[in-house]
């Protein structure tokens, strides 16, 4: 479900927007007024479980904060990108100085050119840098950071030589435009690029063009686009199969490899590295949500503590302007449930990750 979610997140959306979003103003002492948007009552199975999960962490958010009170209002759009807009201009209307989702970029989107000329700044759920920008900032962990994060790992410690291999969908392309500015930007070399039809038979096929595209760009990693859910476990069994093993080539993974669990498991995988939220900070924030609510958290609900979190710390700040665009990104950046993170003036943002093997 969770792999299923994240291409969700990346649907096409509008052009991202750039109007000016001076923030809403802050009162010492008052409480701040954040508006949660929220796609419960959607079509889509699993939103409702989501929207709950996401209120949860962020009331428990709220609860942490010491020296600030959050006055948190709950809209549900229903998933929809109209919703989603008039849900914002409402949540403006009734005092919100900050808002928090929505989830997908459409909705996110939408509801961030609503309240743009109000300045008010939206902080989305979403990962799909093609919307961000203006007074829309994004908290969802972004394929460029994660790229970044591995390619640079990858090029201190002798594997820089990268293959890339990708599908030929949206989150594929992608995919390969973040780890191709990626080795750009790290000094790693590209040994070329592997692209491949969504599908088992497209999988098997691009099995000998992967061997042949790696041995002629002396490739000593190979870095997989792929998910759980799709073709990363035929890739584990058929890329050794193939004459590609990770006992000669490093693999790398721009997904998570850890969810669901059992993919720890594929022996072709074993020495690949991925990266994922510091694992500390990500069990402590579990507990804590366990203990509150009786469940463990969906992986996404972290990103509604994060967006509570950074309201909190800035307001504390008792400045007028705390809420403004300036003051969401600033240099610091924040400590979430997850780790530390920032924002950018580009509306993308910046994650500490760890490296695991």
């Amino acid at each position: 479900r969770l792999a299923i979610l994240l291409n969700i997140l990346w649907l096409a959306a509008c052009e991202p927007i750039a109007l000016n979003s001076g923030g809403g103003n802050v009162k010492a002492g008052a409480p701040v007024a954040v508006a949660l948007l929220l796609p419960r009552g959607s079509s889509i199975s699993g939103d409702d479980l989501i929207s709950t999960a996401l209120e949860n962490a962020a009331r428990l958010a709220a609860a942490d904060l010491q020296g600030v009170k959050i006055d948190l209002r709950v809209y549900s759009t229903a998933g929809d990108a109209g919703r989603a807009q008039t849900a914002a201009k409402q949540a403006v209307a009734e005092g919100a100085q900050v808002i928090l989702g929505p989830l997908r970029a459409e909705s996110a989107n939408a509801a961030a050119v609503a309240v743009a000329p109000q300045g008010v700044n939206v902080l989305a759920f979403s990962n799909n840098t093609t919307i961000a920008g203006g007074n829309l900032f994004l908290l969802g962990s972004t394929f460029q950071n994660t790229a970044n994060r591995l390619t640079a790992y990858a090029n201190r410690n002798g594997k820089g030589r990268i293959l890339v291999v990708h599908d030929d969908q949206i989150g594929g392309q992608l995919g390969k435009s973040a780890i191709l500015q990626a080795i750009s930007a790290t000094g790693a070399t590209l040994a070329g690029t592997v692209s491949y039809e969504h599908s088992q038979q497209g999988v098997t096929g691009a099995i000998p063009r992967i061997k042949a595209a790696a041995t002629a760009g002396s490739a000593n990693a190979v870095f997989l686009t792929s998910t759980s859910d799709a073709a990363l476990p035929f890739f584990a069994q058929l890329l050794p199969e193939g004459g590609v093993s990770s006992a000669t080539t490093q693999f790398i993974g721009l997904s998570r490899w850890d969810i669901p669990a059992q993919t720890l498991a594929l022996p072709g995988l074993q020495g690949g590295w991925f990266a994922l939220p510091d694992p500390a900070k990500s069990a402590q924030f579990s507990n804590r949500y366990a203990a509150a609510y009786g469940n463990s958290p969906h992986p996404l609900a972290a990103l509604a503590y994060d967006g509570v979190a950074a309201v909190g710390a800035l307001a504390k700040s008792g400045k007028r302007n705390a809420l403004s665009a300036s003051s969401l990104t600033q240099g610091a950046g924040f400590q979430g449930a997850n780790g530390i993170f920032r924002l950018r003036p580009d509306g993308t943002n910046q994650r500490g990750l760890a490296i695991a093997q």
